[in-house]
């Protein structure tokens, strides 16, 4: 991994989906504009933020996919990540675990 770069392996949750209500909202149903989540597999020397091991909130539209030994994963900057969830940032009592 190079300079800035994320690199990351998407959640598979593309199927059903259900509302918290318990509706059944199928997968091929229109959604708007939506950000998903991923686990970040390696990061490059510059990345300051992120480590392996962390999940992260991502633009789907701001990414390049690649496939590496028959996986797709997904490389993108730093910057373009929205949220960090880290069980290593779980120190305090009041803490989520969850950067912005």
């Amino acid at each position: 991994m190079l300079h800035d770069r994320v690199l990351v392996r998407t959640d598979t949750g593309q199927g059903e989906r259900r509302s918290t209500g318990g509706i059944v909202i199928p997968a091929t149903a229109a959604v708007g504009r939506r950000l998903d989540w991923a686990e970040v597999v390696a990061v490059g020397q510059n990345v300051r933020t992120v480590e392996p091991g962390d999940r992260v909130l991502y633009d789907p539209e701001d990414r390049a996919e690649v496939e590496v030994r028959g996986t797709a994963y997904v490389l993108m900057r730093e910057r373009d990540l929205h949220a960090v969830a880290a069980e290593r940032l779980q120190g305090s009592e009041d803490s989520t675990g969850l950067y912005l």
